[in-house]
C-alpha cells in the first residue's frame, strides 16, 4: 500500500498508518476516536485512506468492536461519490472476510443486532436498505405511487402498518392496510434478509420485512404497488 497517496479527511498521508500500527499493538480509545474522525468526515464522506485502512480494520474486527464498527461505517458509505472505486475493488478479499465475520456475529444475537445487520446489508451492496432499515417499532418510508405520482407514506410499526397521505395538520390520512408478502414467495435479497432474521430469532424484524417487501394501496388512485421495488428504484445509489 502506497500510503503517500492515501490522504485522510485532513489531507494527511502519515497519521492513519501510525494510528493503525498503534491499534494493532493495543486497544486505545483515543486512537480509535482520532482514526474515526480521520476516515469519515461529518458522518458522511470517506477518503482514500478509509479504503486503504479497511483490510487492516477487518483483521482487527474479530477481537475489536471498535474496528468492526468503523469498518462497517466505511462500507456503508462506499456507495457515495468518493472517487475511490479502484481502492474499493481492491478490498474484495477483506469484504469477503468481513461478510463472514458479520454473519457469525449475527448468529450470536448481539444487543446491537440491527447495526450489525445493516453493516452486512452494505457488504452485500444493499446500500439503500443499509441506510434506512429500522427495527419496525416506528418506521416510515416515503414512496411515490408509480401510477399517479402521489407521495405515499408507508408506516410499519407501533402506529400501524398502512399506506397514507401525510397531511401537515391532520397527520396520516386515508389509511389503507398494507398487504404483507407471503415468505414462501420471496426471492433474491428479500428472501435472504427475511431468512437471516428468522434464523436469528428476530421475529419483529422478520415480520416487518414481510410488510416492507409486500404491497401497498395508493390512497389517491387506489392502485396497488410493491413497496420495496418503488422505494429501491428511487433510493438505490448509482454504482
Amino acid at each position: 500500500m502506497n500510503w503517500a497517496r492515501m490522504y485522510d479527511c485532513y489531507g494527511d498521508v502519515d497519521r492513519v498508518p501510525e494510528l493503525l500500527v498503534r491499534l494493532e499493538r493495543e486497544d486505545d480509545a483515543e486512537a480509535w476516536d482520532e482514526l474515526g474522525h480521520r476516515l469519515i468526515l461529518e458522518s458522511d464522506m470517506v477518503f482514500p485512506a478509509s479504503f486503504a485502512a479497511l483490510p487492516r480494520l477487518v483483521c482487527l474486527a474479530s477481537r475489536s468492536a471498535s474496528a468492526r464498527e468503523l469498518a462497517g461505517a466505511i462500507v456503508r458509505r462506499a456507495a457515495g461519490g468518493h472517487g475511490c472505486d479502484d481502492l474499493l475493488a481492491g478490498c474484495v478479499e477483506a469484504l469477503t472476510e468481513f461478510r463472514e465475520l458479520l454473519d457469525l456475529q449475527l448468529r450470536s444475537r448481539p444487543d446491537d443486532y440491527l447495526a450489525v445487520f445493516r453493516d452486512l446489508l452494505a457488504v452485500e451492496s444493499l446500500y439503500h436498505w443499509s441506510a434506512v432499515l429500522g427495527d419496525f417499532s416506528d418506521d416510515f418510508y416515503q414512496v411515490a405511487c408509480p401510477h399517479c405520482a402521489a407521495e405515499v407514506t408507508i408506516a410499519i410499526g407501533g402506529y400501524g402498518r398502512y399506506s397514507a397521505i401525510r397531511d401537515w395538520n391532520l397527520g396520516d390520512v386515508d389509511r389503507r392496510d398494507l398487504r404483507p408478502v407471503s415468505p414462501e414467495t420471496l426471492c433474491g435479497p428479500g428472501r435472504w434478509m427475511y431468512e437471516t432474521a428468522v434464523r436469528d430469532g428476530e421475529a419483529a424484524l422478520a415480520d416487518g420485512l414481510t410488510h416492507l417487501l409486500g404491497h401497498a394501496e395508493c390512497p389517491r388512485c387506489a392502485s396497488v404497488f410493491n413497496i420495496a421495488d418503488e422505494y429501491a428504484s428511487s433510493h438505490r445509489p448509482p454504482m
